[in-house]
């Protein structure tokens, strides 16, 4: 029997874990009560290893407690962990420009500059939900403000960071139009009054129409203005979990504004970046590949990594959802039988993060300058209401 033709045990496996675990183990180990913010590097057993506080990690634990404030259960506990975050990062997180840092140290000291605006982009998100579950306008206010500056800073994030040479191989990448679909849907659910919409449509198009390749239907991470593959290390990349997660906010956005031929087009591309993704041999989604078989340039291309496996397992549930693939059920038995026996540690908690080609752990962590309360989380909690959705629609059915 597959696993979707029984969505309740599913739907139970997903809830327990996340109450039962996930949840537990951030609330136990990653609170910093002296100082505000969050522990994320966190040996096996929650243990901290490093006080430094990285700032997309900080606005993500943020979002994520604040989501579960909102959408989970109005538990204090919730808010007062967001809050803790939040007022960490409105005061030390940003330099005067409102561009947020990459790292601090344990007190907000900086200590790594803004140079990319994918902190930027998690604050936004963080502060939106913070302001939701709070009532607290500032940090409403906060999250409009980091939004426009992000807007603004789009056509050259990096800014004076950026270490390329201007012009010597113009590249465009796909990550910064498939976040801004993510955060645009979470701020239209947080910010009600702020125009997303037509954001959403014009990056829906740009990671659509640009970074899919028509032929094989392979996202690339990186293409030529004019949208060709230049034969190099960046203009070859795949990264298979990146384009699925891409792939799953499509599927999201285009659901939600009535597109369906989008939602099957954003099928197809996930299936195609995950039979290409998958190790044959010994199963999992490898981290990096080259669309030409080529060498990558990645020396940690076959490691097997918590977020690209998660992300899948959402993307699949959802697809399946969605379209009723046979294809993609059978695919998420697959995803679902190698996550769930490799990653957990039934012995301390949380899931592994970093596992070798084999399938063996590769890192004694569950947190760090990387990893921290956001994909697992997000995945436990994002796959629990697909098959809430699922069940609803087959008790819908059988009335």
């Amino acid at each position: 029997m597959m696993l979707l033709e029984n969505p309740r045990a599913l739907r139970d496996q997903y809830a327990k874990a996340l109450l039962e675990d996930v949840i537990p183990f951030w609330l136990r180990h990653s609170p910093d009560r002296e100082c505000g913010g969050y522990f994320t590097c966190l040996e096996r057993d929650g243990r901290v290893f490093d006080t430094d506080k990285f700032v997309w990690l900080q606005a993500r634990q943020v979002w994520m407690f604040s989501k579960f404030y909102n959408a989970l259960e109005p538990r204090p506990e919730f808010l007062e962990i967001a809050a803790l975050g939040a007022r960490f990062l409105a005061d030390h997180g940003h330099d005067a420009n409102g561009d947020f840092y990459f790292a601090l140290d344990r007190r907000g000291t900086p200590l790594v500059q803004p140079y990319n605006i994918f902190s930027d982009c998690f604050a936004a998100m963080a502060f939106a939900e913070f302001g939701r579950a709070s009532g607290e306008e500032w940090a409403t206010q906060l999250a409009t403000r980091t939004f426009e500056r992000i807007l603004a800073r789009w056509e050259n994030p990096k800014g004076q960071y950026n270490k390329l040479v201007p012009g010597s191989r113009p590249m465009r990448s796909m990550v910064l139009p498939m976040i801004t679909i993510n955060l645009a849907l979470e701020l239209g659910g947080a910010l009600p009054d702020y125009p997303v919409a037509d954001v959403i449509r014009e990056n829906l198009a740009r990671v659509m129409d640009d970074f899919v390749d028509p032929d094989t239907l392979l996202v690339y991470e990186h293409i030529a203005p004019d949208g060709s593959h230049p034969d190099t290390f960046d203009g070859r990349l795949i990264n298979p979990g990146h384009g699925i997660e891409a792939m799953w906010f499509v599927m999201d956005a285009a659901h939600q504004l009535g597109e369906h031929t989008l939602v099957e087009r954003a099928a197809d591309a996930l299936e195609a970046q995950l039979q290409f993704g998958w190790d044959p041999e010994y199963e999992g989604i490898f981290y990096f590949m080259d669309a030409l078989g080529k060498p990558p340039q990645q020396l940690e291309w076959d490691q097997k990594l918590w977020w690209v496996h998660m992300e899948t397992l959402v993307g699949l549930l959802l697809g399946w959802h969605l379209t009723r693939r046979q294809s993609l059920a059978e695919w998420y038995d697959r995803v679902h039988a190698y996550a769930w026996s490799h990653f957990p540690d039934p012995e301390y908690g949380e899931w592994w993060g970093y596992l070798n080609r084999r399938g063996e752990v590769l890192l004694n962590l569950k947190g760090g300058k990387w990893k921290g309360c956001f994909h697992v989380p997000r995945g436990l909690f994002r796959c629990w209401r697909i098959l809430d959705e699922i069940l609803a629609s087959q008790e819908a059915g059988n009335a």
